[in-house]
C-alpha cells in the first residue's frame, strides 16, 4: 500500500522562482513538487502551500484522521514565529513531521537561526536546497 505524505508549504513559498534565488533557487514550487513525485512514484505526495497560518494549522490537524503517514513541512517564517504551529504539531503526535528549509538557517540572519517547530518534529533539515525536501521524504519513507 502507498504511504501517503503532505509537502506542507508556509508563506512566500509560492514566489520560489522569483524570490531571491541566490537565497532559495530558481526552481518554482510545482517544479519541486514534480520532482518528488517522479522520485518516489511508489509513494502519495500530497501539496499544500498556504500563506495563512490558520490554514496551516487546520491541515496539519486534518492529517490525524485523513490517513496522512507523515509530512514534510517547511513553515517558511512562520518557523521562527509561531508558537500555534508547533503546538499543531505536537497535536497531531506520533505522527511524524519533518521540517525542511531550502536555505541554511543556521547560517542566515540571527532570527532565522531559532525554530519553535524543531523540538516537536521528528527531525529538521535544511541547506541543501529543493534536494532537502528529497531527503525529507526519503527520511520519512524510513520511518514508516
Amino acid at each position: 500500500m502507498k504511504k501517503k505524505i503532505l509537502v506542507l508549504n508556509g508563506p512566500n513559498l509560492n514566489m520560489l522562482g522569483r524570490r531571491q534565488p541566490e537565497i532559495y533557487g530558481t526552481r518554482g514550487l510545482d517544479d519541486i513538487i514534480e520532482v518528488l513525485r517522479e522520485t518516489f512514484p511508489d509513494t502519495d505526495i500530497e501539496h499544500i502551500q498556504s500563506n495563512c497560518e490558520g490554514f496551516l494549522i487546520d491541515a496539519l490537524h486534518a492529517c490525524a484522521d485523513n490517513g496522512t503517514d507523515g509530512v514534510v513541512l517547511n513553515a517558511g517564517a512562520y518557523t521562527h514565529t509561531s508558537l500555534a504551529l508547533a503546538d499543531a504539531i505536537a497535536a497531531i503526535a506520533p505522527l511524524p513531521v519533518i521540517e525542511v528549509h531550502l536555505s541554511n538557517i543556521f547560517a542566515r540572519e540571527e532570527i532565522r537561526r531559532h525554530s519553535l517547530i524543531a523540538p516537536v518534529c521528528a527531525g529538521s533539515i535544511s541547506g541543501f536546497g529543493e534536494r532537502s525536501y528529497r531527503l525529507a521524504v526519503r527520511a520519512l519513507q524510513d520511518m514508516l
